[in-house]
């Protein structure tokens, strides 16, 4: 059976692939949305501490033997810790300063990680399996569904929405949004803006730490995969408009899709067709589709 002249079986396929990386480009622009909406840095170390992640669970498997679900929780606690620690120690020092001080900061950052974890185990990538309970796939008559992209794609979406959910609609996040507007009418309140601030971006890391553990069975665990990808999530963010949490999650699943059926109809286009629409987008529309313009 064909679609467009496109065996069905190939068309699903790229969309598949484009969901999965769609879920990627979600959760890592979502952590990025979440640190430029209270933080107002744009974080350059990010793709780095998704590589962080990966790492955390290739460790704790090879030397501690900690499985893949355990390290669903441990791996971003433990780099939304080093994370916390970079704001407090090196952040908290910037914000009064001009955003080109932090944006240069984490670059350097990610720079070092990424060089020192190259020089510690190359640029090949290393395996990390999937667990047992999510081997094989599924039949579906018109494509094969392997049971663990299903799982990322599902557990991604959840994950996204769940992050919507608690800034958009909780009392939490309306305390969140307040603190980028007025940080000083919410002290007053009681709440300790600070501490807020720098738990926030520990959340944003642990976000990107968790995306590097769900990537790592697809992926394999490489000191190149974080650079590799945060181009493409920073496009992902413009086009969203920068610090809007819904524009990240529609964005990111959305140009997953159109970059892998980009893939079947015009291939030559499909690692350009992202940046051809954020160009387009910012001619439109500077702020990104969900934007607001300050």
């Amino acid at each position: 059976m064909e679609i467009l002249g496109i065996p069905t079986q190939a068309l699903f396929g790229q969309l598949l692939i484009g969901l999965i990386n769609g879920s990627f480009y979600a959760l890592l622009s979502l952590g990025l949305a979440v640190i430029f909406g209270l933080l107002n840095i744009i974080n350059f170390t990010h793709g780095a501490q998704y590589m962080l992640g990966a790492f955390a669970a290739y460790f704790l498997l090879s030397k501690l033997g900690v499985g893949y679900w355990w390290s669903l929780l441990i791996a971003p606690i433990v780099v939304g810790a080093v994370g916390i620690a970079i704001e407090r120690l090196m952040l908290a020092r910037l914000y009064k300063l001009d955003h080109l001080y932090g944006l240069l900061l984490t670059f350097g950052l990610a720079l070092i990680i990424q060089g020192t974890f190259r020089h510690e185990f190359g640029s090949a990538g290393l395996p990390y399996s999937m667990p047992a309970e999510l081997a094989g796939g599924r039949n579906l008559g018109f494509m094969f569904l392997p049971n663990y992209r299903a799982w990322v794609i599902v557990a991604s979406l959840i994950i996204c929405l769940g992050t919507w959910y608690v800034i958009e609609r909780t009392k939490l996040g309306a305390y969140l949004r307040a603190a980028t507007e007025n940080p000083q009418i919410v002290q007053s309140f009681g709440v300790n803006v600070p501490r807020m601030i720098t738990l926030t971006y520990g959340f944003g890391v642990a976000l990107a730490a968790l995306a590097g553990v769900m990537a790592a069975p697809i992926y394999q665990v490489s000191p190149q995969m974080g650079s590799d990808l945060i181009i493409v999530v920073f496009a992902v963010v413009v086009i969203g408009g920068m610090g809007s949490i819904l524009g990240s999650i529609v964005t990111g699943f959305g140009l997953g899709v159109i970059e892998g059926l980009t893939k079947v109809f015009y291939p030559e286009a499909s690692n350009t067709v992202i940046f051809i629409i954020m160009a387009i987008v910012l001619l439109i529309k500077p702020a990104g589709l969900f934007g607001t313009q300050k």
